[in-house]
């Protein structure tokens, strides 16, 4: 979806129509920037900066705060058209996916054919715009998805492959991020196909254990299947202190209250959490993280709070003070482990 939260603040509110908009915090509550228009965009405003930053840029900026439970339910009907279409649907968020329509449900023998009507499906639908890549592998149709937003549609064909590739700089690469792409250049790989270049043994000195993917990529390869279900594997909450906190009741109500929401999540969603974990981030924004496993899983709230209050015994929390907090359930299992069992030795004489 293009600018999805943003679009759909400015379908629901004309007198934002064609002005910079950004969705998130206040600027003078630390707030974040967690979706900007591409009238915002154009000032150079981007998802996850400070929105004191994004103000800054463009002091006439509309802030909107965010309506989750509004961006689930459009992202629901949009997930509705994929899988009206194909099984074959692998959500990467609430706005993006991948489908593999080999087969779908019209027939269309061209994958090009089936983004152009779900594409028209979803304006019908929502009075929202998508972006479509298509490609033969998830690497390409990622990529190729960006490409001419909004609205846009781009293919690469098997036979364009090659020349696709051609045109990508490194940190069009899966996984390669700012810090990893200027390790890349520091070698003298600027493009994707600069990798082809470099021997795998040098490539793993600067990737480590990514270099084989990296390399696989390179080529234009990607046999990664559509997985239609993920398990997930956690569940976390974060707050961001509009001022430094050092009370520790003040931070020890914090953790106990994510700690709750989270053990709730766990209860609606019928699963169950093994690890706890505590993020703390002090005013000169170290962070450290502590965590603890007990066998069974749980979802017991008083026993996921107790946990985690204990971890945060084991910081620097009351005496540093504190900018942001977060807890986060790791070990999602659909019901407890059962608990290993004690062997029983026999009873010996008294005299043996």
């Amino acid at each position: 979806m293009d600018a999805f939260f943003a679009s759909v603040e400015q379908r629901d509110r004309p007198e934002l129509r064609g002005c910079p908009v950004v969705v998130g915090g206040r600027p003078e509550s630390r707030g974040v920037v967690a979706a900007a228009s591409y009238q915002a965009r154009a000032f150079g405003i981007h998802s996850a900066m400070s929105m004191a930053k994004a103000v800054r840029l463009c002091p006439t900026l509309s802030i909107v705060s965010p309506d989750f439970s509004k961006y689930s339910a459009v992202s629901a009907q949009v997930f509705a058209l994929f899988r009206s279409v194909t099984p074959l649907v692998e959500p990467l968020s609430l706005d993006e996916a991948y489908l593999d329509v080999t087969e779908n449900a019209w027939g269309e023998p061209l994958a090009v054919n089936v983004a152009r009507r779900l594409k028209a499906a979803i304006v019908a639908t929502t009075s929202l715009t998508a972006s479509a890549g298509v490609a033969p592998n998830k690497f390409l149709a990622k990529i190729a998805s960006g490409w001419k937003k909004p609205d846009g549609l781009t293919v690469v064909a098997p036979e364009r492959v090659e020349t696709f590739i051609q045109g990508l700089s490194v940190d069009s690469l899966w996984g390669v991020g700012p810090v990893t792409a200027a390790k890349l250049r520091a070698i003298g790989i600027h493009r994707v196909v600069d990798v082809r270049l470099v021997a795998i043994e040098r490539l793993r000195e600067v990737v480590g254990s990514s270099a084989a993917w990296l390399a696989q990529l390179a080529q234009g390869i990607d046999d990664r299947p559509v997985v239609p279900h993920r398990t997930r594997k956690s569940v976390g909450t974060e707050h961001t202190f509009a001022e430094d906190v050092v009370d520790l009741a003040t931070i020890r109500g914090e953790i106990d209250s994510m700690a709750r929401e989270n053990a709730e999540w766990l209860r609606c969603h019928d699963r169950f959490a093994r690890t706890v974990t505590i993020k703390v981030r002090y005013r000169d924004f170290t962070t450290l993280t502590r965590s603890d496993t007990h066998l069974p899983a749980t979802r017991d709230a008083d026993a996921i709070a107790g946990r985690a209050a204990a971890l945060l015994d084991r910081t620097e929390a009351g005496t540093t003070p504190v900018r942001l907090l977060g807890v986060t359930l790791h070990g999602l299992v659909e019901a407890p482990d059962p608990l290993p069992e004690t062997p029983v030795s026999p009873q010996l004489s008294l005299f043996d």
